[in-house]
């Protein structure tokens, strides 16, 4: 029943989102790792990270309940402060990352969903907290 809350309407796109996120970046950095590391070491290592983090709240958000709400809630303001972080510095200092992460210049590769998400994966896992709050 509270897995239904988390995936219900807006929060069913939001598990969409973190899926394509997911896959996107796992791939990326399996592939940028396996054939280039040697070329930006940093910036691949990131988008690994990133592919991590997308992973998990893409499985706390399908798994449901009070815990998996709580861990991804903290997962996506750590995702936020790494989009904000990474996307800050590869703008003021580009020499440090000779190709791009997922979340290089506020995820402009991805039309600026790695910053979006987390922002509206916060407000939608508070929301369904009030939700489940008042049934």
């Amino acid at each position: 029943m509270t897995t239904n809350r988390l995936v219900k309407g807006p929060g069913m796109l939001l598990v969409w989102l973190y899926g394509v996120m997911s896959v996107g970046a796992v791939s990326r950095s399996a592939y940028q790792i396996a054939t280039e590391f040697d070329r930006a070491p940093l910036a691949y290592g990131l988008s690994a990270v990133a592919a991590v983090v997308y992973v998990f709240i893409t499985y706390t958000l399908v798994r449901g309940g009070e815990t998996a709400r709580k861990a991804a809630l903290v997962c996506c303001a750590a995702e936020l402060v790494g989009v904000l972080t990474v996307g800050t510095w590869t703008v003021l200092d580009p020499a440090a990352f000779p190709d791009t992460t997922v979340w290089s210049k506020f995820g402009y590769g991805y039309i600026f969903i790695p910053v979006l998400l987390p922002v509206t994966g916060m407000l939608w896992l508070r929301r369904s907290r009030q939700v489940a709050a008042a049934v």
